[in-house]
């Protein structure tokens, strides 16, 4: 065995895989485990639900990544429990993983709000599986319209609602508006994409609630502008293979829902036993450990941390500048030298895509809306994808999809079982 210092990293996200190779050249025996095999950049997941991607553009195989990393070994598992006291994650297959420093970055889930049966009839959208089923329905509900001779079913299906007017749910109402305004319109004989129908609901009083008022009234207008009805101050209550019911008492016909209202941590305080909030985020020390637990850190989604009265927010650039405190703090600790101290986020803006030529952007400094902050948007995201390779594969397609209104990755494949086959 082994006497160097054993590093455990749960989850190969954002904050987990900076964490992992900001320990590169370490003298630990580091020990990544995820029960998937691959790193997903999510921002664009959103495109792959929306034919404009496909999954391999968004994700890559973690042992790829650090392949070159000799200190570093990959394991694919799931965690079910953690024993604090004898210093052991158990995984699901038997095995344990005994640690000596423990980095937990295992995200989060779409929450129903106590309605967890809703997730059948309405798939949130976090995982690959999540982008291929909505591309699935998508998809299919558009085949089902061009072979039913009912109109009303065929407004039914023509008809999408999301749920949850944050960047998600702004991102996929408006990329399902220029798939069936802009991308479909001489692929059907029997329908005319154009009259899709598409409904964004949102319980608050505005989009994008995030951003500053003045962005968030210039989204609701870029959305307006595409023929996406959005729904303010609308409470959902129910939610069934026909479509959404409000508070008010009416209903929403409409044969695919998609959630995107919520989210939940993962079980990590319920492992640890440690403190959380509303949503399940550990409420980790200022410097990311778990109290009581120094050498246990919690980053990313399943981190509470409150910043200058705020809630840093769950996005990828606070949990990769979280992953890299921790690496600091290990680092300091195994040396000897004095610990960086608590975790300051640095926020370099607010970034969400309206569509085609239309974004907004919240630096706090300045902001910036329309086709220069949709450029903008752009580069940020392609320069953050893991590998020159891949930066070079999505920009082209993107430039491709740009001048040619073209989404090639429109593939109906894998099975449903939320859903009634042809």
């Amino acid at each position: 065995m082994s006497s160097l210092p054993r590093i455990v990293i749960v989850g190969a996200g954002f904050g987990g895989l900076t964490a992992a190779r900001a320990l590169d050249g370490l003298a630990a025996d580091i020990t990544v485990v995820d029960r998937r095999n691959f790193h997903l950049f999510q921002p664009l997941l959103y495109q792959v639900a929306t034919a404009g991607l496909n999954p391999s553009d968004v994700a890559w195989p973690v042992r790829g990544i650090l392949s070159r990393q000799r200190n570093t070994r990959v394991l694919l598992g799931e965690v079910t429990a953690i024993d604090t006291g004898s210093r052991e994650v158990a995984l699901a297959d038997g095995r344990t993983l005994p640690y000596d420093w423990l980095i937990l970055a295992t995200g989060a889930t779409h929450t129903y709000f106590g309605n967890d049966h809703w997730e059948r009839h309405a798939p949130g959208l976090k995982r690959v599986d999540d982008a291929t089923l909505i591309r699935r329905r998508l998809l299919l509900a558009l085949e089902h319209a061009e072979n039913s001779r009912d109109p009303a079913e065929r407004r039914k299906l023509m008809s999408f609602a999301i749920v949850g007017a944050g960047p998600t749910g702004v991102e996929l109402a408006g990329a399902i508006a220029e798939l069936s305004k802009k991308v479909l319109i001489r692929d059907f004989r029997a329908i005319d994409p154009r009259q899709v129908r598409v409904v964004l609901v949102e319980g608050a009083d505005r989009v994008l609630l995030s951003f500053p008022p003045e962005l968030s009234a210039f989204a609701l207008s870029e959305l307006q502008k595409k023929g996406v009805e959005v729904m303010l101050n609308t409470r959902v209550t129910g939610c069934d293979g026909d479509g959404l019911r409000f508070g008010d008492g009416t209903v929403l016909s409409a044969a695919t829902v998609l959630w995107a209202a919520g989210v939940a941590a993962s079980p990590a305080a319920r492992w640890l036993g440690a403190p959380a909030d509303r949503a399940g985020r550990v409420q980790v020390q200022p410097d990311l450990s778990v109290p009581g637990q120094p050498q246990v850190f919690v980053i990313g989604d399943t981190a509470a941390i409150v910043q200058d009265g705020k809630q840093v927010p769950g996005v990828a650039p606070a949990a990769k500048q979280q992953g890299q405190h921790v690496a600091r703090i290990i680092r300091a600790a195994l040396a000897g030298k004095k610990s960086p101290g608590p975790f300051r986020y640095r926020d370099f803006g607010n970034l969400a895509t309206i569509g085609r030529h239309s974004a907004v952007i919240d630096f706090g400094f300045i902001r910036i809306k329309g086709l220069l902050a949709w450029w903008l948007w752009g580069v940020a995201h392609v320069y953050f994808l893991i590998g020159a390779r891949n930066r070079m594969l999505v920009a082209t397609q993107w430039f491709f999809n740009y001048l040619s209104y073209t989404r090639a990755a429109r593939l109906i494949v894998g099975a449903d079982p939320g859903a009634k086959e042809p």
